[in-house]
């Protein structure tokens, strides 16, 4: 079985912002979710598990959006309208590493929100991509707000496996985002915004 692992770490203050994850016309996106902590003296020491394998217990659905557990991968398809879905976690989280794998089985626009709020299906905060080649997967784009503020270099794009398993990391430390896709540093992004995200 392949995993797609989200690793979120918290920090040892009020936790401002809930994961939200983004699909829309995708026939399949599978997530698989898991958390570790980065080790440092501004990080909490301990673990959460934010995906059991087996339901969606500690996150919550908006839109149309099919989202459902299989062979312990959380799996996204197409709603009846082709609108926008969320699946977001319930927990909300400030400063975090995030490690997860993902796998496109058709183009779509897809990605990760940080520190990001959600009113029915409109979401206001940052997006790290996740998207067809050629799309800027690991860029940050601000939602109902600047739009992109980084992408990837071209060449970075190559770093994205069709059809098949990526990794992708995100670590999120007061105003800095580094995004990672199978082991090449896509962007890093210092914003005062984000920082107060």
């Amino acid at each position: 079985k392949r995993k797609i692992i989200f690793n979120f770490f918290k920090e040892n203050e009020f936790l401002k912002s809930n994961i939200i994850v983004k699909a829309i016309d995708m026939k399949k996106l599978s997530l698989a979710v898991m958390a570790i902590l980065l080790r440092g003296s501004c990080f909490a020491q301990w673990a959460i598990e934010l995906f059991n394998g087996k339901d969606l217990s500690g996150w919550q659905v908006y839109g149309t959006e099919k989202w459902y557990v299989a062979d312990g991968l959380l799996v996204c398809e197409c709603g009846p309208d082709k609108d926008y879905g969320y699946l977001a976690t319930v927990e909300h989280f400030k400063n975090f590493e995030l490690n997860l794998e993902f796998k496109q089985e058709a183009d779509g626009n897809s990605g990760v929100f940080i520190r990001s709020t959600i009113e029915g299906v409109k979401v206001s905060g940052w997006q790290v991509e996740v998207a067809p080649k050629g799309k800027h997967t690991g860029g940050v784009y601000e939602s109902y707000g600047r739009g992109w503020l980084i992408k990837p270099e071209a060449e970075k794009e190559e770093a994205l496996k069709v059809g098949e398993w990526n990794k992708m990391k995100i670590v999120v430390n007061g105003d800095k985002l580094t995004s990672y896709l199978n082991g090449v540093e896509m962007v890093t992004i210092t914003d005062e915004i984000i920082g107060k995200g």
